[in-house]
């Protein structure tokens, strides 16, 4: 039946028909198997940043600077990765693994810096860049606040400050 079906027939199928019938071409999912593959690239996502942390504490650097440190370098990776176009096949076996937070935006503003180069550097590379980066930033910095300014009524009510 599946290979007969004129394009008339689907559109005249009841919701529980189409769904029975579409079913039958959907790929059979790998959740399980995507999951090990997100879990263990993501990890060693995050043991590289361990890595490079305890390599910068060895080095001597401060602990007040370590998070920063860690941070920059993770970004630096994330974006050297993007310009080679590694991180995205990276990301096609990793899937979610790859979206640790640092490397996942770094390589979201990055790819998107990239791939508007040709359209110029203004309204290309800045614009496009900014079209993911901005909402990130703006929600995020807005959902600190509000948490901050929460903290604070506690705080007050607590008779703490």
């Amino acid at each position: 039946m599946a290979g007969n079906t004129k394009k008339s027939d689907i559109s005249s199928m009841p919701n529980d028909k189409y769904i029975e019938f579409a079913a039958k071409f959907e790929p059979k999912s790998k959740l399980f198997t995507n999951c090990i593959k997100a879990f263990v690239i993501g990890g060693l996502i995050c043991c590289i940043g361990q890595a490079v942390r305890f390599t910068a504490s060895a080095l001597g650097a401060a602990e007040d600077s370590l998070g920063a440190v860690t941070s920059i370098f993770m970004i630096l990776f994330s974006v050297v990765l993007t310009s080679l176009h590694l991180y995205g096949k990276l990301a096609k076996h990793a899937g979610a693994g790859t979206l640790v937070p640092i490397t996942g935006f770094a390589n979201s503003v990055a790819s998107a810096a990239i791939e508007f180069v040709p359209e110029g550097r203004i309204t290309g590379t800045g614009v496009k860049m900014f079209t993911i980066a901005g909402p990130v930033l703006v929600y995020g910095t807005s959902s600190a606040f509000i948490c901050g300014l929460i903290y604070y009524a506690i705080e007050m009510i607590a008779g703490r400050l």
